[in-house]
């Protein structure tokens, strides 16, 4: 994972931009395959998830070497990642799109939240789903799932680049998630994207003001020149913010 740090404002930028404001802005960029799929919040009430990536990566389970009683080893992967995710950080999990087993469930859960971690996600199902629910740290997923990890997966390395729900996610990469989606933010682009995500918010919450006046979409949705003058004039005027 990268170790130099992101600027605090500009993730404060970035926790004001809708998840389907920053794909826009990726695929003007040409970056079409962003949003992380087949994944929703457990809870929808929860303030905007942004964070880099810390990765896990999972392949199928065997059954002489996971079986009953070799998750708590100290030498599994998941275990090590769980101590190591540092804190702001999203842990986001390979689990082959396999929401049939468990990526993670609420005991290692809640010690993530403990530890500060800014979210979970996983392409996969959470086992004890209904007390997941209940904590204060987002977590994305495919769904419940009752199968002890152990069952289907095998934890086999962690800070290395991955596919979550058919993106490929790279350690450092910025994490932003909302009731809709999540996003995998390339590292080197954030910066940008949250400085024009952010004006983008603003213009396009302005525009919907004069979609509910009554304006037509034509002129305004995209705007032409009259319409960038209006909504000039209110920034200036604050009273478009």
């Amino acid at each position: 994972m990268p170790t130099d740090k992101i600027d605090a404002g500009v993730l404060h930028k970035l926790k004001n931009c809708s998840s389907a404001t920053a794909t826009t802005l990726l695929v003007k960029r040409g970056l079409r395959n962003t949003a992380i799929r087949r994944v929703l919040p457990l809870r929808r009430d929860l303030p905007r998830m942004v964070g880099p990536a810390f990765t896990l990566r999972y392949i199928p389970a065997r059954e002489d070497l996971d079986r009953y009683g070799t998750g708590g080893d100290p030498h599994n992967a998941q275990r090590q990642a769980i101590e190591l995710v540092p804190e702001g950080a999203v842990f986001v999990l390979d689990c082959r799109g396999d929401d049939s087993i468990a990526g993670i469930g609420a005991i290692l859960t809640r010690r993530l939240q403990a530890r500060g971690v800014a979210g979970v996600v996983m392409d996969g199902g959470v086992r004890d789903s209904n007390s997941v629910a209940t904590f204060d740290i987002p977590v994305y997923c495919s769904g419940p799932s009752a199968p002890p990890n152990y069952a289907g997966h095998h934890a086999v390395e962690f800070g290395t680049p991955i596919s979550c729900g058919g993106v490929a996610v790279y350690p450092g990469d910025i994490m932003l998630g909302d009731a809709e989606a999540v996003v995998a933010i390339p590292r080197h682009l954030v910066a940008e994207i949250a400085e024009e995500g952010e004006a983008m918010e603003r213009r396009e919450a302005f525009l919907m003001c004069e979609i509910v006046a009554g304006r037509s979409i034509v002129g305004v949705y995209p705007p032409d020149s009259d319409t960038l003058e209006r909504y000039r004039v209110a920034i200036t005027s604050g009273s478009a913010t």
